[in-house]
């Protein structure tokens, strides 16, 4: 998994990108909020982001706040930093577009435990968001099956949307996933089978 730290102390910085390696992730690094804003923007690949509450400049919350602003849809999952988890802060960094939060000094333990939560809280949302589009262009499809359909006059196939005439049932296959038997119904029976029958009667009379 590839992780964004952001911490604006160097050896902070080295020990949670020690304490993430060991644990087998993939890391970035950034010692200021401007440059982790632009890594989470330009790195789609970065699945979990541990952003240092204050910082000088473009502190934690800020980064979050304008991440979410500029992103939509499955996005990374952010963890602050803080020295001071007080009630007022924590609303501060939630209402910023925070996923969590971890106390400093860092315990290993929680930090693994929610890194590893955060990545299938990513995992989760970008199966939905999957879902979501699947459901969306089959719901274009039908929209576009209960439209106008061009349709042959003479042998009955339907032009599809790249310009190709199918026979009706491989049309519908392919639009609805649907399977086709083939049966003559009574009509037809009536007015080309049995003439046809009768007629190869005759023959062998």
């Amino acid at each position: 998994m590839r992780i964004l730290v952001c911490e604006d102390d160097p050896e902070q910085r080295v020990y949670l990108e020690t304490l993430l390696r060991g644990w087998g992730d993939e890391v970035v690094t950034a010692g200021e909020g401007l440059e982790a804003l632009r890594l989470l923007l330009e790195d789609r690949s970065i699945k979990v982001a541990l952003i240092d509450s204050q910082m000088p400049g473009l502190d934690g919350p800020a980064v979050c706040r304008e991440y979410r602003r500029r992103t939509t849809g499955a996005a990374a999952h952010l963890i602050l930093f803080t020295v001071r988890l007080s009630a007022m802060s924590a609303v501060r960094g939630l209402d910023s577009g925070a996923d969590d939060y971890v106390r400093k000094p860092v315990d290993p333990e929680e930090l693994h435990a929610r890194v590893r939560a955060g990545a299938r809280t990513v995992d989760l949302r970008e199966r939905l968001a999957a879902k979501v589009r699947e459901l969306e262009a089959a719901l274009a499809e039908v929209k576009r099956l209960q439209g106008l359909l061009p349709i042959c006059g003479y042998c009955k196939k339907i032009r599809n949307d790249k310009d190709y005439w199918e026979q009706v049932e491989v049309y519908l296959g392919k639009a609805t996933g649907a399977r086709f038997s083939h049966g003559i119904c009574p009509d037809c029976y009536e007015k080309v089978v049995e003439p046809q029958l009768r007629k190869q009667e005759g023959k062998v009379e």
